[in-house]
């Protein structure tokens, strides 16, 4: 019998014992009776979790591959040393489904009744003692596990614990599933979380727009603050644990040679989201590379150009992220393609008119602005509203689409790879190589659409010479004088 399993017995009070109720990474070896080893990934785990513990951190994601003791380490064991240290407080364990919950829930209530006695001196409560639901006798504290959407009214939560809410890859990339799981977080599991209470999500990066994603848009406009242990199954650059690029997170048990297996036998989509936790391809097999798009800080002021828009008019409310207005626009000369400017908004109908109005006017009359007409009579209506209303007086099109996004990015793609487009700095450079570098798994894809828009419009035949002089006479304000000089013979 091993040194543990004697101590389990004997239940002392040993120096040893006192090692596993303050040490959570020595409690964790010791409520799985060895089976559980340290390695350098679940120390740094562990540390976080005891983090929490001590309301030193109270919210805090968790990012690992399968198989590499994310689940053993946190959601089936923390809990129970959790109420071990703090009896009167109140664990709610959320996973995808019913049986899974359960699961967790069973095995930290089997941890309580193994150990709980002999190291903090607690016993489960037998009047509530489900697998499901228990209590810690003669104190306020215990645990509820439920599969997401499960009922859990009434209840308060000293510690939240999500442990993946999506199931697969097709869950994840249904915008519909998406929406409902924000939904359940913030509208139901919030409202749960009691004054100080701490907030665990475990998750597979299946998707960018996923709930960890929203929730870190969330936390970027409103300042709160997340703890973020992001460790790819192969290290990449910046490296929590240090690691040199390409060295395996777990090498004792998944080494290079089961890397190199494991890429070609999931593929490169699935490797991405599922062992390094990115829901998106690196550069050699994106659309966009990040290094495609070289910085410079202007452009030829002399160069055609034309401005694109791509429309949405929704408004941005609370916990919902609509589509974007973006208008780009590009300057081209000798094959150089500038990205000068791109504005983009969440607004209403009317808000997006000033913005296209503004813009106009900033740009000039010699910049001639295009807008993806939508199919139908609606689409037909919308530009002529815009070219009565908005830009009147403007040199202005609507261009009907007859391919889809990627289609129509692939020219913007040749071009970029081929280092042929620059960015002209300014403060939407991020947001424009953010939502490129995804393109097109992102949830957002206005900026690249307006910009492979405006490129279709410069490189076609509508936008002749014969267009560009007359835009630029017009901007001299000259049509009107030239106009006269050749009715009188001038010219």
């Amino acid at each position: 019998m091993s040194v543990i399993k004697e101590l389990v017995g004997k239940k002392t009070r040993s120096p040893a014992m006192e090692r596993y109720r303050t040490s959570y990474e020595a409690y964790c070896e010791y409520a799985h009776y060895g089976r559980w080893k340290p390695c350098r990934h679940l120390h740094l785990v562990c540390e976080k979790l005891e983090a929490v513990e001590r309301a030193e951190i109270d919210r805090l994601m968790i990012f690992m591959p399968p198989r590499h003791g994310k689940s053993q380490s946190t959601t089936e064991t923390f809990p129970s040393w959790f109420l071990g240290r703090n009896p009167d407080r109140r664990v709610i364990e959320v996973s995808y489904s019913a049986s899974f919950a359960q699961k967790f829930g069973n095995r930290n209530r089997k941890k309580v009744a193994d150990f709980g006695e002999a190291l903090f001196g607690i016993r489960l409560d037998r009047s509530n003692s489900s697998k499901t639901n228990w209590d810690i006798e003669g104190h306020a504290g215990g645990m509820i596990s439920v599969g997401l959407g499960g009922g859990i009214t009434g209840e308060g939560a000293d510690l939240l614990l999500i442990d993946d809410v999506v199931k697969n890859r097709k869950e994840a990339e249904s915008e519909t599933v998406r929406d409902g799981i924000w939904d359940e977080y913030s509208a139901t599991l919030l409202t749960r979380l009691a004054p100080g209470g701490r907030i665990i999500l475990i998750m597979t990066r299946w998707h960018e727009d996923d709930l960890a994603g929203r929730i870190l848009k969330e936390a970027k406009e409103s300042g709160e603050h997340w703890e973020i242990i992001n460790l790819p199954c192969e290290a990449e650059e910046n490296d929590p644990l240090g690691r040199t690029v390409g060295e395996p997170l777990w090498p004792e048990r998944f080494g290079a040679e089961w890397l190199t297996k494991k890429k070609k036998t999931v593929g490169s989509r699935d490797w991405y989201a599922l062992y390094q936790q990115r829901p998106q391809p690196p550069d050699a097999v994106r659309m966009f590379g990040r290094s495609w798009f070289e910085i410079v800080r202007d452009y030829p002021r002399e160069a055609r150009s034309v401005r694109y828009w791509d429309l949405a008019a929704t408004e941005k409310r609370a916990g919902k992220d609509p589509d974007w207005t973006a208008g780009a626009r590009i300057a081209e000369q000798d094959g150089i393609y500038y990205i000068v400017d791109i504005r983009h908004v969440q607004s209403s109908p009317l808000g997006v008119e000033r913005l296209v109005a503004q813009t106009a006017a900033t740009d000039g009359r010699s910049v001639k602005i295009y807008m993806e007409q939508e199919p139908g009579s609606s689409g037909v209506n919308t530009i002529d509203h815009y070219r009565r209303a908005v830009l009147k007086g403007y040199a202005y099109y609507g261009d009907k689409k007859t391919s889809n996004k990627v289609e129509r990015a692939m020219p913007l793609s040749a071009a970029a790879e081929a280092g042929n487009v620059k960015l002209v700095l300014g403060d939407w450079n991020k947001d424009f190589l953010d939502e490129a570098e995804i393109f097109p798994n992102g949830r957002h894809d206005d900026m690249v659409d307006a910009v492979s828009g405006a490129l279709t419009m410069l490189t076609s035949a509508r936008f002749g010479i014969l267009d560009y002089y007359r835009t630029q006479v017009e901007e001299r304000g000259l049509l009107g004088t030239l106009k006269d000089a050749m009715k009188g013979g001038g010219v």
